[in-house]
């Protein structure tokens, strides 16, 4: 269990479909595999609070870290204004779309403390780590090879993420060419 729980503490996507895999292959059961990935998070969580707290420590001393504070709040008020402002389902849906760290510095930057900050980037990362290990070990019961099933995952782990940007600009500008359109023709 140990070097499932050391695969799933990388920082980076990687550790997710390796350490499913790895725990499929130890005949981990994947409530074990779930909760082992769920003490990664806490174990981050002690790590990284106090790196954040510092940061933000240094960030009241200095004019530059007061500025890129003062444009992380405004991004992140921007991102959670598409899901009704910053209350805990957008702060969920940040940690699960890009980290539990940036998470939980969203959720301090909503004035959320250690427990409720941290809750909330858990949330939203234990859910994107089951759509990657359901996702893992469905492909590898396709394909039976867990290194080109790795690899997979890795690469939709980096790439879906820009293809749905790319979707959802060529949506809004299609939206706004539309109601353009419509306003020229009345």
């Amino acid at each position: 269990m140990i070097p499932v729980l050391m695969l799933f503490l990388i920082p980076v996507g990687g550790g997710i479909p390796a350490g499913v895999l790895l725990a499929r292959s130890s005949h981990l059961v994947w409530p074990v595999t779930a909760g082992l990935y769920l003490v990664s998070d806490v174990i981050l969580a002690f790590l990284f609070e106090p790196v954040m707290r510092l940061i933000i420590l240094v960030g009241r001393r200095y004019q530059f870290f007061m500025r890129v504070a003062e444009a992380f709040r405004t991004a992140m008020h921007r991102t959670t204004a598409h899901y009704g402002g910053a209350g805990p389902f957008a702060l969920i849906m940040i940690a699960f779309g890009v980290d539990p760290m940036t998470g939980r510095a969203a959720a301090a930057a909503a004035g959320h403390g250690f427990i409720a900050g941290w809750a909330i980037a858990i949330t939203g990362d234990m859910l994107y780590f089951g759509v990657v290990m359901a996702a893992t070990l469905r492909l590898n019961s396709i394909l039976g090879d867990p290194n080109r099933t790795m690899w997979i995952i890795l690469a939709a782990m980096f790439i879906l993420p820009i293809i749905v940007r790319r979707l959802k600009l060529a949506y809004v500008r299609l939206v706004s060419s539309r109601k353009t359109a419509s306003a020229v023709t009345q």
